[in-house]
């Protein structure tokens, strides 16, 4: 957790937002509950204190966690990548595998990766396996099913 977290602009105002709106605004409401709920008596049996207590935790474990992260990130421009013939942090690439079925995938920070929309982790083991790679390239990504060959057919970064 303390090493260094390349992460894109868009991801880590994203990051800064859910922050903010936690600290800002969840939390003193939360903590209003509370007080209010305080202040009906008996604590045991109140629902509304019970509850409140356990989101606060949960709202300050998020809100460490965050903070942990954000003091680790490293904000990447990939419009700024001054090599775009390689895979490196923030491309878009198009692979092929051996039925030539395409997949398109964008290299991104680890907070920020979500499969199903074709972002994956920096760290992850199919963006390690693509990093400095070019167009023509063929790369091996062991995965759990198994190693499977790709080609990288293109390699796009955003423009700025």
């Amino acid at each position: 957790m303390d090493r260094q977290n390349p992460i894109t602009p868009a991801g880590f105002a994203a990051m800064r937002a859910e922050y903010d709106a936690l600290l800002g605004t969840e939390r003193p409401r939360i903590v209003d509950v509370i007080a209010w709920a305080a202040s009906n008596g008996d604590r045991s049996e109140n629902g509304d204190y019970l509850y409140g207590r356990k989101r606060l935790r949960e709202i300050d474990r998020r809100l460490g966690f965050l903070s942990r992260r954000m003091k680790a990130a490293k904000v990447v421009d990939p419009a700024r990548q001054p090599d775009r013939s390689r895979v490196f942090f923030g491309a878009t690439v198009t692979l092929a595998d051996e039925d030539d079925a395409e997949r398109v995938v964008t290299l991104v920070g680890d907070d920020e990766a979500n499969a199903g929309a074709g972002r994956i982790g920096w760290s992850s083991p199919m963006a390690r396996a693509l990093r400095g790679a070019g167009v023509g390239d063929l790369r091996t990504v062991a995965l759990p099913a198994g190693a499977k060959e790709w080609e990288i057919v293109a390699v796009v970064y955003p423009d700025e």
